[in-house]
């Protein structure tokens, strides 16, 4: 498969990348958290400027969902 989604480790701390994801959920109930998740989506959407790989994201996010779903 040809894609444009790099898939390998690119973060220069991916612990660090984890606690700052973590915490910036912190103290925020369930709704403000899913607003902070869209938010960020459209910030590193713009950020990336690529629709093909979006795309790509989107679509691998969604397959990795129902995989989990249909194992459940």
């Amino acid at each position: 498969m040809n894609t444009l989604l790099n898939l390998q480790q690119n973060l220069d701390d991916f612990d660090a990348f984890y606690d700052l994801l973590s915490e910036s959920h912190e103290d925020l109930d369930e709704m403000q958290s899913k607003m902070l998740n869209n938010q960020l989506i459209l910030l590193l959407s713009n950020h990336i400027g690529n629709l093909a790989v979006l795309r790509e994201a989107f679509a691998l996010a969604r397959v990795k969902i129902e995989r989990l779903n249909s194992s459940a």
